[in-house]
């Protein structure tokens, strides 16, 4: 476990190659109470739906994205961002070399290649921009648009020569409470053509606000974008990173 950030544990997940090639890149994590021995976990039907326990079973259902997965090693990192008193981020906070956890399945992130591509995000959108990002042709343009607490939050990014990378900062406004990643995409100009899309992930409140900029000024149709709340200010929800 590394804090990469004040605010962000990378775990290292422990499991068999054919799980660590399957969870990912979203990946639904079965997460149980802090101190918890011996947690009731769901079943999983033959169709792929979770079939929970009856009564109190105290295991949560969160979707992240695997930042890194590597079957050969049975290996799938996850970062928890540590804001808030949801189960993941006290189960992280918490979380020592043996504690376990589980997964139900994977999914993909929505996005997909194109010429031009607008990233908005905040900081528990960072690992699936960063797959986007190190996936991305190197011809690709754009920009992506990260919102953090401030500088001590930002991680290294690479990005293709033609995508540029701007790091927003809250500077002591509460996350769910800014308005700077609906600003920042209000105050870009629409790309040229259609060859362009747009990925988008954050607080609920906020991704609505981008959504309907990229629908109504940008004139984006449903392919051209995927715009998805990763959390909601004041509830703990899945996903969430």
């Amino acid at each position: 476990m590394t804090d990469v950030t004040p605010s962000v544990r990378r775990v290292v997940l422990s499991a068999t190659s054919a799980a660590a090639a399957a969870a990912g890149p979203t990946v639904s994590l079965l997460v149980p109470r802090v101190g918890d021995p011996a947690p009731r976990w769901p079943d999983v039907a033959r169709d792929g739906r979770i079939v929970w326990p009856p009564g109190s079973h105290g295991v949560s259902l969160r979707s992240y994205t695997a930042r890194r997965q590597d079957a050969d090693r049975g290996e799938v990192e996850i970062d928890f961002v540590l804001h808030g008193d949801g189960p993941a981020a006290a189960w992280a906070a918490a979380a020592g070399p043996g504690a376990m956890i589980a997964a139900a399945g994977g999914g993909p992130l929505g996005d997909r290649p194109a010429g031009w591509l607008l990233l908005a995000g905040d900081e528990t959108a960072l690992p699936a921009i960063t797959r986007i990002l190190a996936t991305a042709a190197p011809s690709t343009r754009g920009v992506a648009l990260v919102e953090v607490a401030d500088a001590a939050e930002e991680q290294p990014l690479t990005a293709p020569e033609g995508v540029q990378v701007r790091w927003l900062h809250r500077d002591g406004t509460p996350p769910g409470e800014s308005t700077l990643l609906a600003d920042a995409v209000a105050a870009l100009d629409r790309p040229a053509g259609d060859d362009l899309f747009a990925w988008v992930a954050a607080e609920s409140a906020a991704v609505r606000a981008v959504r309907a900029d990229l629908r109504g000024r940008w004139g984006l149709g449903r392919v051209q974008h995927h715009a998805i709340g990763y959390w909601r200010r004041g509830r703990a929800m899945a996903p969430a990173g």
